[in-house]
């Protein structure tokens, strides 16, 4: 397939996981009306983001895939419009816990299940007390193109990015939940959070989808600024840092292919240099 439409949406979360679920529902019919083919919701829109404090209360909210109401919604919602969803949901295996996405084909079943590989720790995102590192690695799907997909935390590094292009991505997509930081006011990582996607889509040659929350949750204010850029890291759709919605954008995958064997980045790859990188010395 030449031509790809995908989306992402934006907006925010209370603790009432069926009023969310409805809200992304609403938003995600508004993408495949608009002709979307893979709709990407945010991190954890199940609820508020939990993590920002440690209460082992909170995980009974955990669920296993086969059980857990926004995986079971997406899957019928997907099966109804024919797109593809990746729903991030909070994942109970067992005694384990993990941050996790489940990839929903348009027949409304579960591809697979990737769990989130880098874990943050820090004052508003206490994730390590939740999470156990993903044990799935990296995961591309198969869709209308090869389909590669981070969690958050995951698209601050180009390991990732660079993984999931060398197992033939075509397009990377990030949910994500991020704002404010309790511990530093005046640190603003919105400018940053987009500039490190970007530099994936330079540096692979690759279009990116990311999608956050927006609103105030106690004492974190998510920034929303959701968007979507071309393989040269040209902004072809955005959201500002309050408002709730949709972007979507059209992808011409061959002109990206062109373009991604012209500047050679692949071709000129030295992995037998590369052995420092998984060196933990």
């Amino acid at each position: 397939m030449t031509e790809i439409t995908v989306a992402a949406l934006q907006l925010g979360f209370s603790t009432d996981i069926d009023r969310n679920i409805a809200n992304v529902s609403r938003l995600v019919r508004e993408a495949a009306a608009r002709g979307a083919q893979v709709i990407l919701p945010p991190e954890l829109f199940e609820g508020e983001y939990f993590c920002r404090v440690e209460d082992e209360g909170l995980f009974a909210n955990a669920k296993p895939v086969t059980e857990h109401k926004a995986v079971l919604a997406m899957q019928a919602l997907a099966g109804e419009l024919k797109v593809h969803i990746p729903t991030s949901f909070f994942e109970a295996d067992g005694p384990h816990h993990y941050n996790s996405l489940a990839m929903i084909d348009p027949d409304g079943r579960v591809q697979g299940v990737y769990r989130k590989s880098h874990i943050p720790d820090g004052p508003g995102y206490e994730e390590k007390f939740y999470f156990r590192p993903g044990n799935t690695g990296f995961k591309v799907w198969d869709g209308p193109v090869k389909l590669g997909v981070g969690v958050c935390w995951d698209q601050w590094y180009p390991e990732t990015a660079r993984a999931l292009m060398l197992m033939g991505a075509e397009v990377l997509f990030y949910p994500t939940a991020i704002g404010s930081e309790p511990h530093d006011t005046s640190l603003d990582t919105a400018r940053l959070w987009r500039r490190a996607m970007v530099g994936h889509a330079v540096s692979n040659v690759v279009p990116v989808v990311a999608a956050n929350r927006v609103g105030v949750e106690h004492d974190q204010t998510f920034y929303g600024t959701s968007f979507i850029t071309d393989e040269r890291g040209d902004i072809l759709a955005e959201l500002d840092r309050e408002e709730e919605g949709v972007i979507t954008a059209t992808l011409d995958l061959d002109r990206v292919k062109r373009h991604r064997a012209a500047f050679g980045f692949f071709r000129d790859r030295r992995p037998e240099l590369y052995g420092r990188l998984v060196q933990d010395i």
